[in-house]
């Protein structure tokens, strides 16, 4: 054995810590926890890691009884923040049940009532992922593989320990950030995420979100979290832990409070809660619309296009940054999801969902839309539209009310004609309409098609009042014009879906035929 490991006896400092009584043998209990402390100020060899933790539980229990065991107790977790330490390559495989129980250990450590630990506990963690070594090498030693400590972790379960720590500093706001800031580093590992989700961890977090914290640390640190456990975890587990009232109600209230923030980071959480809300609409089973979430976004989906005010969005103002325009897109698609739920219907008709798609069904004015550029209002406007497709069938008597039949005829006329309007064609819904208005057609086309597919006899007739039969001839030649020029399945799309809208108007009637 080597002279360091010689000059502390950890067994003898074991028996020493086992026994209680005198005064006398508290003080000499605590002189060698400190020289334990100092021999091991440069790191740990792997091989003393399970009777360092041994001595560490001791005086856990010892400062149950005696206040004095505090500050060598946090001493002692410190040493797990230092670097380990091997002989031999093998030893890391050798050791690694020890070392990943020793580490575990540390999570179920949460559980000793004192601020002073749990911190110290979580400032070690931390430092699992600080790659850079500190200290002096043993002789004879050398570190152990840089992400050792982490796979040790994850071996061991101490994310789980810890989401379940969580209960413990619950009123306890700086003890609180610490455990999530250590949750945060943990959740960037898939298999740490999956023993996280399994503590319901996704619940636990959502309910954190409305604690009070002036420094805004506490969402941004839950909502981190949330989002990696659903980017590495199950994603449809995450979701079940969020579908109670209780934490769509948290993620609502923190989402409006959001809404009127001013800062970029607010912007930033702001939509990153918006695709966790989100996801949560495409579930059926989570109660979007008993909460009030459901009607927060389609109000907010509306703005600014609808003038009318709304308490629910008040103190919210648009700057048309780059997440204001995130954040327009994914309102549109939330009001496409909330298109296949029946029961949301009546608050899509409430709130003016259909003028407000229907604002998009004009040219193109130039440079643009007043705050937005050219290419951002024109990936807007072909998302509106190919919304409205969805969301037409549902709200058809909206739909003929806002006269929208007549708008996207004129639109149709406008996309047909020789004003020099050049799409760019950059987003998904842009696709084969870079320099022309081939997708402005088509994502018309296919709104008109939606609705002429329920049969709906006052949409045929105030569609043929309109002379869409001879419109749409007209457009038929031009896309054919269009394909001899260059194929593509976007042509193909507006032809099939012309003949199939000229089939069900002319169906049963010979005049129109």
């Amino acid at each position: 054995q080597d002279t360091q490991s010689r000059s502390v006896d950890l067994n003898h400092v074991i028996a020493l810590l086992q026994d209680s009584g005198s005064k006398e043998l508290e003080k000499e209990q605590l002189k060698t926890l400190k020289k334990v402390v100092k021999h091991f100020e440069n790191g740990l060899p792997l091989k003393d890691v399970a009777r360092v933790t041994e001595i560490l539980n001791l005086c856990a229990e010892k400062m149950n009884e005696q206040e004095a065991f505090t500050e060598p107790l946090c001493e002692l977790i410190k040493l797990f923040g230092l670097p380990f330490q091997k002989k031999k390559s093998s030893d890391e495989v050798n050791y690694s049940v020890e070392v990943s129980q020793s580490i575990a250990q540390l999570g179920y450590l949460m559980r000793v009532p004192s601020s002073q630990v749990k911190i110290q506990i979580c400032k070690s963690i931390v430092s699992f992922y600080n790659m850079e070594l500190l200290g002096k090498l043993l002789s004879g030693y050398q570190p152990t593989s840089p992400n050792y400590k982490i796979r040790m972790a994850e071996a061991g379960g101490l994310a789980e320990a810890l989401v379940l720590s969580l209960a413990l500093v619950e009123n306890q706001l700086t003890e609180k950030l610490w455990v999530l800031k250590v949750l945060q580093h943990l959740s960037t590992s898939g298999i740490s995420c999956g023993q996280m989700v399994k503590a319901q961890a996704a619940s636990r977090l959502c309910l954190c979100l409305n604690g009070a914290d002036p420094s805004g640390e506490l969402v941004f640190r839950s909502s981190d979290i949330l989002w990696n456990l659903l980017e590495k975890a199950s994603k449809e587990e995450v979701v079940n832990q969020l579908r109670s009232l209780e934490c769509v109600h948290a993620l609502k209230e923190v989402f409006v409070d959001l809404m009127c923030g001013f800062r970029h980071c607010d912007y930033q959480l702001r939509n990153d809660l918006l695709v966790i809300a989100t996801l949560l609409a495409e579930n059926p089973a989570v109660p979007m619309i008993e909460s009030g979430f459901a009607k927060v976004l389609i109000v907010l989906a509306t703005c600014p296009e609808v003038k009318l005010p709304n308490p629910l969005v008040k103190g919210f103002k648009l700057t048309y940054s780059y997440e204001d325009f995130e954040m327009k897109k994914l309102l549109f698609n939330v009001l496409r999801i909330f298109s296949k739920d029946p029961s949301a219907a009546q608050l899509l008709s409430e709130n003016h969902v259909m003028p407000a798609l229907l604002y998009y069904v004009k040219q193109n004015q130039k440079p643009g839309f007043p705050d937005w550029s050219a290419a951002q209002y024109e990936e807007l406007q072909l998302h509106a539209i190919a919304v409205l497709a969805s969301v037409a069938p549902v709200l058809v008597d909206k739909y003929l009310s806002c006269q929208a039949n007549t708008l996207l005829l004129m639109f149709l006329e406008w996309c047909t004609g020789q004003d020099p309007f050049f799409g760019r064609g950059n987003s998904f819904h842009g696709t084969g309409g870079r320099g022309n208005k081939l997708a402005q057609m088509r994502y018309s086309l296919r709104a008109l098609r939606s609705v002429v597919a329920l049969y709906d006899d006052a949409v045929s007739i105030n569609l043929c009042d309109q002379g869409a039969i001879s419109q749409l001839l007209d457009i038929l030649k031009y896309a054919a014009d269009k394909s001899k020029e260059k194929e593509s399945t976007v042509v193909l799309e507006i032809q099939a879906d012309i003949l199939f809208i000229l089939s069900v108007l002319c169906e049963n009637d010979v005049h129109r035929k």
